[in-house]
């Protein structure tokens, strides 16, 4: 059973209670249903109160979930013969961004993510899905062979943010950053994105421009963690819940603020709870963006792109005391 948060302590409880119970009676061959099934009622109730009322600090520590699905989990059960691809062909390979081409639903994509690692060794490894200037790189390489070969490229977004660290400024993080962010506004086929679980700054932006941009439920997407906002506004990061209630970086947030497209429906208690289920929806989802943005032209879509980021946010325009229009 997966690990429980704090704000999910009362579900544990309930859980505990009830495993006991069920263990009671099998030990001693006593007929307990009827406390054990007012005991699954009222967890499901409150299960029901929990996940219909998450705050956005409480989204933020669902993506944060040390068992939340990566990106190597969803192209393992939404994609067939997946075949990774390495390196940037000018410095290494970063095993923070994994990709290759790969087949969904008979057709060729390109699929590239962030990936973490599932523990401290393999976190290590991966620089805890943190990528350095040449994961970016290679991201690039792939999608710019997408673009020759005519496949969809659909990205999962999943990361902290890009490392900030002195080796990766010396490689060029910010140009390469750039330079990802200059290309795909460009590209020729369809970009498809999905944020599935923490989405920061530029280190998830320089994979997240697309034609369509969508987010599981319990994601985050934004400029700076909560806990960086807080350091920056109020010189506490231990106000990070207040910064996140207040950042409007959660999913219902950025579909009312039209900076994404769709948000997916998570399993309840988060993806982490039934990996398969979520990988269904997020097929589902994938399905119908690759249906309507195949049926553009290579102009249609970079102008889609535009216009998509072009009406991004509102804004009036209010003349001065002079007079000046």
């Amino acid at each position: 059973m997966a690990q429980r948060l704090d704000f999910e302590r009362p579900l544990q409880e309930l859980e505990d209670k009830i495993a006991e119970l069920n263990s009671f009676m099998e030990e001693k061959n006593v007929d307990l249903t009827d406390e054990v099934s007012r005991l699954q009622k009222r967890l499901s109730k409150m299960e029901e109160e929990i996940y219909e009322n998450l705050t956005a600090w409480n989204r933020v520590q669902l993506a944060r979930h040390p068992e939340r699905p990566t990106t190597y989990d969803y192209i393992d059960r939404i994609f067939q013969d997946f075949l990774e691809l390495h390196g940037d062909r000018l410095f290494g390979d970063d095993e923070a961004i994994v990709g290759g081409i790969a087949t969904f639903e008979g057709k060729p994509v390109t699929v590239i993510g962030h990936q973490r690692g599932k523990d401290t060794k393999e976190n290590l490894r991966r620089n805890f899905g943190m990528p350095h200037p040449e994961g970016y790189r290679k991201a690039l390489r792939l999608m710019k062979q997408a673009e020759k070969f005519n496949r969809p490229v659909v990205f999962l977004l999943d990361t902290k943010g890009a490392f900030p660290g002195k080796a990766a400024e010396e490689r060029g993080q910010s140009e390469a950053i750039a330079r990802n962010l200059i290309e795909m506004a460009g590209l020729t086929v369809p970009i498809i994105c999905m944020v599935i679980g923490e989405g920061a700054s530029g280190g998830a932006l320089a994979i997240g421009v697309g034609n369509h941009v969508h987010m599981l439920e319990n994601s985050w997407y934004s400029v700076i963690s909560p806990e960086g906002a807080a350091a920056l506004l109020w010189k506490d990061s231990g106000l990070a819940q207040q910064a996140a209630d207040t950042m409007k970086i959660t999913a219902p947030d950025l579909k009312e603020l039209n900076v994404i497209d769709e948000i997916i429906p998570e399993v309840k208690g988060g993806a982490h709870r039934n990996v398969e289920e979520q990988a269904k929806s997020i097929q589902q989802a994938l399905s119908k963006s690759l249906e309507e943005l195949t049926q553009l032209t290579k102009d249609e879509l970079v102008l889609h792109r535009y216009e998509k980021y072009r009406n991004i946010g509102q804004y009036t325009f209010v003349t001065d005391t002079i007079g000046l229009k």
